[in-house]
């Protein structure tokens, strides 16, 4: 069981939709809620779950909305808020947007689509894409596809439809991590990790079975390969498509795949990262009449790659004014609503290093506090590299009429959170 009733309020705590699955669940019970939220609020002890009386509260916020789920039930808490976060992902296929506009100009789509997505307390059909052979919606109209529902809400494979054909079978895998970071002004790395994802796009005829082998710790070990090229994922979350018991035995990813794009998996990784692009900002006042800023930017990863849409934000004075740029690569630009320069360069090879100047004028009266320096921002995208070293080792495709299929594989790391302190 995960959830009694589903409600949607607004910010004010107005229901704009509720649907009672079980019917033990009172109008009351939403008034509560409210006036447990405003007294933990006061008291600074708000919490994710509030328990009253017999109800207990799990709810989320999104845009301007809560989503609240009620049980009365010792229920298992993690599946209730997966659920209200695939409700919100479900939502965002069909509105775009997911706010208490959208829900007001849809409400028989959403009361539709939460019939489909829980049935008596238990979630059902929750991959939009078959939500969509199904619920049709033009505007704030909803049609039914020939009052006919599809046999995959009701077969093993829920996420896959029977009978899909293409002329030429094809897998793009997409392997893209993210590299968030903070260094000290001392250049000690404060905080380093790497969020990784695995994305498909599958063109596969038929009910075909895949298998993904990569380059995981563990299964060299288990195989004797040792530690060589090997990456230790942590946090590994799949998409329900995949067999859990076959990956927990022998680390083989085996799934049958939904059609088109999906997300497959999503790993972590704690290890300490080098910063990829390294950024020194030294700023100096002269007769508090004007500043310059001198920024070094190097690429430390290697000389075979290239960084695309690097993007150095370099916090400024908040009083400059007159700006002046020098770079010797990319191209400089004054953005006075953030208080930063913002210094793009289109393409920056590893090993590389580049400079940009800026000359800022400053009133003539100094501040008498002192502005505190916020860190300096970099955004980027290397194709071709991961961080991790993880690789595709290989990915077969099995299918009863035996076609031949391509796969194609793709490596992206991007900047996350990265952030260079300079005072």
């Amino acid at each position: 069981m995960a959830a009694s009733a589903l409600f949607i309020l607004d910010l004010k705590g107005k229901p704009l939709i509720s649907r009672n699955y079980k019917g033990d669940v009172g109008p009351g019970e939403i008034e509560h809620f409210m006036g447990l939220m405003l007294q933990r609020e006061e008291e600074g002890a708000l919490a994710p779950l509030l328990p009253h009386g017999h109800v207990h509260f799990l709810w989320i916020k999104h845009s301007n909305l809560y989503l609240v789920a009620t049980t009365k039930k010792n229920g298992n808490a993690s599946l209730v808020y997966s659920f209200l976060y695939k409700v919100v992902e479900v939502f965002r296929e069909y509105f775009k947007e997911l706010e208490e506009e959208s829900i007001r100009d849809n409400f028989v789509t959403v009361y539709e689509l939460l019939d489909e997505l829980m049935d008596f307390g238990f979630p059902q059909t929750t991959d939009s894409k078959i939500l969509q052979e199904y619920i049709t919606q033009e505007g704030t109209k909803l049609e039914r596809g020939r009052c006919r529902v599809p046999s995959t809400v009701t077969s093993a494979v829920s996420w896959r439809s029977e009978g899909i054909r293409y002329k030429k079978n094809e897998v793009f895998i997409d392997v893209i991590e993210a590299v968030n970071l903070l260094v000290s002004a001392s250049g000690a790395v404060l905080l380093s990790e790497v969020l990784g994802t695995i994305k498909l796009k599958v063109f596969l005829s038929g009910m075909p079975e895949l298998r993904l082998g990569l380059n995981d710790r563990v299964l060299f070990e288990l195989t004797g390969r040792g530690r060589t090229k090997s990456v230790e994922l942590e946090d590994v979350k799949f998409h329900q498509c995949v067999r859990l018991s076959r990956f927990d035995s022998d680390r083989t990813i085996s799934f049958i795949p939904p059609d088109g794009d999906f997300e497959l998996m999503s790993y972590r990784l704690s290890s300490q990262v080098k910063p990829l692009i390294w950024v020194e900002s030294v700023i100096e006042k002269f007769s508090h009449s004007r500043v310059e800023i001198l920024v070094k930017a190097k690429g430390q990863f290697k000389k075979q790659s290239v960084a695309n849409g690097v993007e150095i934000a370099v916090p400024v004075p908040s009083d400059a004014d007159s700006p002046k740029f020098k770079t010797s690569a990319g191209s400089a630009k004054y953005v006075p609503e953030r208080n930063l320069v913002l210094w793009t360069i289109k393409s920056f090879p590893g090993g590389r290093e580049h400079l940009m100047r800026a000359h800022f004028g400053l009133p003539s009266v100094e501040k008498e506090e002192d502005e505190g320096r916020p860190p300096v921002a970099v955004r980027f995208e290397i194709p071709y590299f991961t961080v991790s070293g993880i690789q595709v080792r290989y990915m077969k495709i099995i299918e009863k009429s035996g076609y031949q299929a391509l796969p194609w594989v793709r490596y992206i790391t991007q900047s996350g959170d990265y952030q260079l302190r300079t005072s």
